[in-house]
């Protein structure tokens, strides 16, 4: 369940960025066509931050160091823009058409994330 809550957070996250970011494009289509478009990057966004960003952090340990935590923006955005290379080639109407843009979205999805998950309550462990 936890899961598909965050997956739906990413997926609202990833539609303001969409509607704020030039340069984030979505498909045309009816609503549910892009709610489910951004479903799918939102799995695919996550699937890319759990596989490749740890090997990142991990490699690239001194220039977080280096820069107080600053390169994590660039990551970041690279991460989102790689998640739009891997729907263009599933074929789904999402597109970031530069760093920029990705590199804005990326702060944009994180700060959305970040209040989203502040306002929805975690559920009680059960133990």
């Amino acid at each position: 369940m936890r899961l598909l809550i965050r997956a739906v957070v990413t997926a609202a996250a990833l539609a303001v960025a969409t509607a704020l970011v030039p340069g984030i494009q979505i498909g045309h289509g009816s609503t549910a066509s892009k709610v489910l478009t951004l479903l799918a990057v939102a799995v695919i966004f996550g699937l890319v931050n759990a596989i490749i960003k740890p090997v990142v952090k991990a490699v690239g340990c001194l220039f977080y160091v280096l820069t107080l935590g600053l390169i994590g923006l660039v990551v970041n955005g690279l991460l989102l823009w790689l998640t739009s290379w891997v729907a263009g080639k599933l074929t789904l109407p999402f597109h970031i058409t530069g760093f920029w843009a990705a590199f804005w979205g990326a702060i944009i999805v994180g700060v959305v994330g970040w209040l989203l998950g502040v306002l929805i309550p975690e559920p009680a462990d059960r133990e």
